[in-house]
């Protein structure tokens, strides 16, 4: 035992020489923004339409449904036509604000988290990052993650001013937007590139092995020419 004492002693003394907790986290933090930015690939530079372009088109190679709507009103419209092909009749959607907002007449839709039985879920997208087509999805009382991975079709709203060319815009876009009474980062991010899939077995495609089948994006008002 006198080995672990005098390792544990050891730990406390640099604990108690290094101070407080919050003065820990505190260089901590400003260690992560004084350091280096990352080497970013040419692909993660592209900006404007070219930017835009590249995330429909990797989203689409990584077999995601990209739609294009011209405003967030347009939804709902959709939404029914996606629904009425897949032959199902309840929605479950994230009980985001901007959801709850628009005009689901006509829709049995449910706001809440998801369930083993929902067949199709809507979500709200936080951001996307197009050099991988990839959307970012956090959790949270507006977003809970189970409608990411339960649904068998999962429809995700996104503003195609929340796409970016890299992964590390947003991180500092999160960390930029911290709250003083809220952590720097969610619980949870989760970055969702096209529907669920596997090869293990044999070294075939299976889609749907551990989320959804399928994955449509409907991205508001994106200029891409």
């Amino acid at each position: 035992m006198s080995g672990r004492a005098d390792i544990l002693g050891r730990l406390k003394q640099t604990l108690d020489l290094a101070g407080t907790a919050t003065a820990r986290f505190s260089r901590a933090e400003q260690r992560i923004l004084d350091a280096a930015p990352s080497l970013i690939p040419q692909r993660g530079q592209a900006q404007g339409p070219a930017m835009m372009a590249m995330f429909i088109d990797e989203a689409q190679k990584a077999q995601a449904d990209v739609r294009q709507l011209a405003a967030l009103s347009d939804v709902p419209k959709v939404v029914a036509e996606i629904l009425k092909q897949s032959d199902f009749a309840k929605l479950k959607a994230a009980p985001h604000k901007t959801l709850q907002a628009l005009d689901w007449s006509g829709l049995d839709i449910v706001f809440g988290c998801g369930a083993g039985e929902d067949l199709v879920g809507l979500s709200m997208a936080y951001g996307a990052v197009s050099e991988t087509g990839t959307l970012v999805l956090l959790s949270g009382p507006e977003t809970p993650t189970t409608l990411n991975f339960l649904p068998d079709v999962h429809i995700v709203v996104l503003h195609a001013h929340d796409v970016v060319g890299n992964y590390e815009q947003v991180w500092a876009r999160l960390r930029r937007e911290a709250k003083p009474d809220m952590p720097v980062l969610p619980r949870t991010v989760n970055w969702i590139t096209g529907p669920s899939r596997t090869a293990d077995i044999e070294q075939t495609l299976l889609l749907g092995a551990h989320g959804p089948r399928k994955l449509i994006i409907l991205l508001i008002d994106a200029q891409t020419t």
